[in-house]
C-alpha cells in the first residue's frame, strides 16, 4: 500500500511534518519545529521511519532534525540545507535539479523558489505524489523549477485564499518606506529573503543605503559562489565584504522574528534609547510570532508583507500545471475555505490518502 498523511502542517502555519507509506516503508517529509515557540516537533511521529526529507533549511521544516539524528535515521537533504543539519547526521545528499533512486522510488527534486538549497519533492508512486515545502514563483532572487505531472499533491497555502501578486506587495513596502523618518530594520531569514530584499533595495535606493549582518553576509556570500541563484544576484557583492555601517538606512538582519540574531540587538539597543519609533522603526515581512506582534504593538513596529509563499493564482496554476485529482492546503488556518473555491482537484486533510 501506498499512503500519505499529515502529521503537522495542516490547520495551521506550525511545524512541517508528513509520513509517507510505500509497501510498508515509512519515510518523513520534513521534521519542523515552530514557528510559534510552542510549536514542538513530536519525536513519536519517528516511530516506524526508515528516513527522513527534508526540504529547506528553515526551522518549521528542520527544526526537529536532531530527534532523527539521534534515532540514527538516514536524512535525505540538498548540500546547501545538510550545513543546518548536527554534525552526527548521516545524511545523504539530493540534488537541487534532478532524480535520485531510493529503494526503488525515483525522487524528482528542483528548486522552490523560496530558500537557498530549498527544493520540492516528486516522488514516483501511483500516479505521482508531489510535495512542495514552501515554495514561491516571483523570487528575482531564487530560482524555481517546474515540477512534473502528480496525480496528488501538499502544497504550501501559507497565504490562503489571498492572491495579492508581489508587484502589489512592492508597491506598499515602498509606500511605507518613503512615509516612516530614519533608520529601518528588516528581520530576516538568511537562507531566505535576506538577498532578494537587498538586491531589491540597492536597486531603488543604492548600493550605499543597505547593510547586511555578518550572519546574512556569510550566507549570501555562499549563494552567490553556488550559482545556484539567479544572474541577478551577483548585484548584491558589493555588500558582502562591506564592514559595519551603523548609518546605513535599511539594515537586513537575523533572525526573522527579531528575536534572537543582530536583529534582537537592534531592537533592544533601540528600545532603550528611545529611539524605536522616533528615528528607528522595525518592519516584520513573513510570518510573525508572538515575539514579532508584541514589537508591533508598540510604535516603531510595522508588518508589511514580502511574498515568499504563493498568492492564490499560483496556487491555482500549481494544480493546474501537476494536473492534480486531489491535493491538501497545507500550512494555512483554514484548509476548509479550498471546499468552497470550486478547485478542479480534491481536498483532503487529516485522514490517510492513498496514492
Amino acid at each position: 500500500m501506498q499512503s500519505i498523511r499529515l502529521l503537522s502542517g495542516i490547520g495551521d502555519k506550525g511545524p512541517a511534518c508528513i509520513k509517507l507509506t510505500s509497501d510498508n516503508r515509512i519515510w518523513l517529509l520534513d521534521c519542523g519545529f515552530g514557528p510559534e515557540a510552542n510549536a514542538y516537533f513530536d519525536p513519536l511521529w519517528l516511530e516506524g521511519a526508515e528516513a527522513v526529507f527534508i526540504t529547506h533549511d528553515h526551522i518549521d521544516h528542520i527544526g526537529g532534525a536532531s530527534y532523527a539524528v539521534e534515532a540514527g535515521l538516514p536524512i535525505y537533504a540538498t548540500a546547501q540545507t545538510a550545513k543546518a543539519l548536527p554534525p552526527a547526521a548521516k545524511v545523504h545528499l539530493l540534488p537541487e535539479q534532478g532524480q535520485t533512486v531510493i529503494d526503488g522510488v525515483t525522487l524528482t527534486t528542483g528548486r522552490n523558489g523560496h530558500a537557498m538549497g530549498g527544493v520540492w519533492f516528486h516522488f514516483d508512486l501511483g500516479e505521482g505524489f508531489y510535495y512542495s515545502g514552501d515554495w514561491s514563483e516571483e523570487s528575482d532572487w531564487f530560482s524555481f523549477d517546474a515540477p512534473p505531472p502528480a496525480a496528488t499533491a501538499i502544497l504550501d497555502c501559507s497565504y490562503h485564499l489571498d492572491d495579492v501578486p508581489q508587484s502589489q506587495r512592492l508597491e506598499a513596502m515602498h509606500a511605507l518606506l518613503d512615509r516612516v523618518q530614519g533608520q529601518v530594520l528588516l528581520p530576516v531569514p538568511p537562507s531566505g529573503r535576506a538577498g532578494e530584499m537587498a538586491l531589491h533595495l540597492i536597486r531603488c535606493y543604492g548600493p550605499e543605503s543597505v547593510m547586511l549582518d555578518p550572519e546574512c553576509q556569510d550566507t549570501l556570500r555562499a549563494a552567490l559562489n553556488s550559482g545556484n541563484v539567479s544572474a541577478n544576484a551577483q548585484e548584491i557583492a558589493p555588500l558582502l565584504d562591506r564592514g559595519p555601517m551603523e548609518q546605513a538606512r535599511f539594515l537586513i538582519c537575523d533572525t526573522p522574528n527579531a528575536d534572537g540574531g543582530a536583529a534582537w540587538g537592534y531592537v533592544r539597543a533601540w528600545r532603550e534609547s528611545g529611539r524605536l519609533g522616533r528615528d528607528a522603526h522595525v518592519v516584520f515581512t513573513g510570518h510573525m510570532t508572538a515575539h514579532a506582534r508584541g514589537i508591533c504593538s508598540v510604535p516603531g513596529g510595522y508588518f508589511q508583507r514580502w511574498n515568499v509563499h504563493p498568492p492564490l493564482r499560483d496556487q491555482v496554476k500549481m494544480l493546474k500545471r501537476l494536473g492534480a485529482k486531489r491535493f491538501a492546503p497545507a500550512f494555512c488556518a483554514h484548509p476548509e475555505d479550498y471546499l468552497v473555491e470550486g478547485l478542479d482537484a480534491e481536498v483532503f486533510f487529516h485522514e490517510r490518502v492513498r496514492l
